[in-house]
C-alpha cells in the first residue's frame, strides 16, 4: 500500500511540474525604410544619356526617377538585364 501511494505521490507531482506557469513574450519588430524621396520624371538631361550610352553600350532607359539633392534614380536595360542606376545631374555615376 506504502508503493502505490508513494506512486502515486511520485505521478501526480511530475505532472504538476509540467503544468506550471508558462510565460508569452510578444516581440513586436518594426523596420524603418530610410528612403530619399524619389519622383518620377519624363525627361533626363542629355549629359546623362550620354553617360549612361558610354557606361552601358546598348542601354535603354525604361524610368527616370529625381529627389532633391538632384540625383537620379535610372531604371535601365541592357540585353533584357534590368539595372538601376543612380547618378547626379552631371551623368556620373554614384555608388548606392
Amino acid at each position: 500500500m506504502k508503493k502505490l501511494i508513494l506512486s502515486a505521490a511520485i505521478v501526480l507531482g511530475g505532472l504538476s511540474m509540467q503544468a506550471g506557469n508558462t510565460v508569452v513574450t510578444n516581440s513586436i519588430i518594426s523596420s524603418i525604410n530610410i528612403q530619399d524621396e524619389y519622383k518620377e520624371i519624363d525627361a533626363v538631361p542629355a549629359a546623362i544619356k550620354t553617360a549612361l550610352d558610354n557606361a552601358y553600350p546598348g542601354v535603354k532607359l525604361e524610368k527616370a526617377y529625381i529627389n532633391e539633392k538632384k540625383e537620379y534614380k535610372i531604371e535601365i536595360s541592357v540585353r533584357d538585364v534590368k539595372s538601376v542606376v543612380y547618378t547626379d545631374a552631371q551623368g556620373n555615376i554614384l555608388k548606392k
